[in-house]
């Protein structure tokens, strides 16, 4: 890997201008298209100049491997192989200075059933993750909104094992399997281009679904059907297994490691979204053949998961949790749910086939706040593409994020105040993030990007673990990142 490093950084320094596609998303890339091949190395007998220059603009560092990819191809297998590395460190505020390295590698592997000689709209994949580093958000900052989206326990785990067929000529398709559904639904194009998880996966979810929910790096068993509506609209539902974890243990992904816990117990979670395509390529939105304006997606989606969740304030005979007289044993709601919306939006383009765009997001959410530790998150921000002249794969982009705590929860610090006698307790309420960030991409196989967040009330303006008066909030943080993205 050091001499891999050490050539990628010649590449940098001769790359410029290179121009690719940019690589988005605040988790690993799970799904592979299985008739788009990497390309082949086309330099293997070329003069030691052209090598070079066919390394740098091959689609993959790796190329062909040697024709092992084009033979595979052959029988409608692709191979994905990628490295995500991240260094983030507390430079202000927060739970402890320093900063921790972590990253995860993931490796796809995907088939197509026509080209496998078999049958026509199959599509089968199967993605492995090595998640390897230490988690830096709970020690050093202390946030709800947590620095980085690909954070999590070390260790090497099966992610996602599905099949997916289409139906009706491919006006709808199904997919059966071990899914991540946070690769389709919730999703939005612009969000993914941030570190921060909560640009990702967003809090909602991740605080108030069992176990955070079947999404990286967890996932869980269910059925996903997708149909096309019309031109520009699509709905798209499924039933999931309740709990990834498989397990009541409080720390879901060391109850399910490897990922192959394959949990039917815990509940369902049922979750539908309406999707609508503005001027989009094919939507019929055409005036003289040409899109009638900028294109835009929009999102309108809920989520019901069958199961009991423990009220954030009360025990099962009306006390608050924080009463000394009280059992210990929250009180039970049956279900939970939650709507959300989703915008994505370019808003400027000079020219119609201008790389140069500026785009915004929008991404609410609610949840009740008896049940829930969060119970209103929001996302918005601008990004603008190809920011500087010869730049057109680079990405610029400006982001906040906003959770609320729920009601019950907030109820129940004053309750602690009032029962320890202590009227400076924290209270949580509300926590704040931003984010700046640059994409820069080196080579089309190597990306690198800068990141500078600040969090305002670290855990909703919980007290923190340093102070023994317990009067003292978490200080708001600054965090600086760099994240580098290499697919081979």
């Amino acid at each position: 890997m050091a001499v891999l490093m050490l050539a990628a950084g010649a590449a940098m320094a001769s790359a410029g201008s290179v121009q690719a596609e940019t690589v988005l998303g605040a988790t690993p890339p799970a799904e592979l298209n299985p008739a788009e091949l990497p390309e082949a190395d086309l330099a293997v007998q070329a003069k030691p100049a052209d090598q070079w220059t066919g390394l740098l603009n091959r689609s993959s560092l790796l190329g062909d491997m040697g024709g092992l990819r084009s033979s595979l191809g052959q029988h409608g297998i692709t191979l994905g192989l990628s490295e995500t590395s991240e260094y983030l460190s507390n430079v202000s505020g927060g739970l402890k200075h320093g900063g921790e390295y972590h990253g995860v590698t993931t490796l796809t592997l995907g088939l197509d059933t026509q080209r496998a000689g078999l049958w026509e709209g199959g599509t089968a994949n199967v993605s492995v993750l090595d998640i390897h580093g230490d988690s830096f958000s709970a020690d050093h900052v202390g946030s709800l909104q947590t620095a980085s989206g690909t954070e999590a326990e070390a260790t090497t785990r099966l992610w996602e094992a599905w099949f997916q067929q289409k139906l009706f000529d491919g006006k709808a398709d199904v997919k059966i399997g071990q899914q991540s559904i946070d690769q389709e639904f919730m999703v939005s194009q612009y969000a993914g281009t941030f570190m921060g998880t909560m640009f990702g996966w967003p809090a909602i979810p991740s605080y108030d679904m069992t176990a955070g929910g079947p999404a990286y790096p967890l996932s869980g068993l269910g059925v996903r059907l997708r149909g096309r509506l019309s031109d520009q609209l699509t709905m798209l539902g499924g039933v999931f297994a309740g709990d990834p974890a498989g397990t009541s243990n409080s720390d879901a992904q060391q109850a399910n490691k490897h990922g192959t816990a394959f949990n039917l117990h815990g509940g369902s979670l049922w979750i539908s979204e309406l999707q609508y395509g503005l001027n989009q390529p094919g939507d019929g939105q055409l005036d003289d053949g040409k899109p009638k304006g900028l294109p835009g997606t929009y999102k309108l989606g809920a989520w019901y998961q069958t199961a009991r969740f423990g009220d954030q304030r009360y025990d099962d005979t009306g006390l608050s949790l924080a009463d000394a007289n009280s059992s210990g044993n929250a009180a039970q709601h049956r279900g939970n749910y939650s709507i959300y919306a989703v915008a994505d939006q370019m808003v400027w383009r000079p020219a119609e086939d201008s790389s140069r765009t500026l785009n915004a997001f929008t991404r609410l959410m609610w949840a009740p706040g008896d049940r829930n530790q969060i119970s209103f998150s929001a996302n918005a921000g601008v990004t603008l593409t190809a920011p500087f002249d010869g730049r057109d794969s680079d990405v610029a982009g400006l982001a906040v994020g906003y959770v609320k705590v729920g009601n019950h929860l907030r109820e129940y610090d004053q309750d602690t105040a009032t029962a320890n006698g202590n009227p400076l307790y924290p209270v949580r309420r509300d926590e704040t993030f931003v984010e700046a960030t640059y994409q820069y991409q080196i080579t089309p196989w190597w990306q690198l990007q800068g990141d500078v967040q600040y969090t305002l009330k670290p855990g909703g303006g919980a007290v923190s673990s340093n102070d023994s008066t317990q009067t003292q909030r978490i200080p708001n943080a600054w965090v600086l990142g760099v994240k580098t993205v290499i697919t081979f």
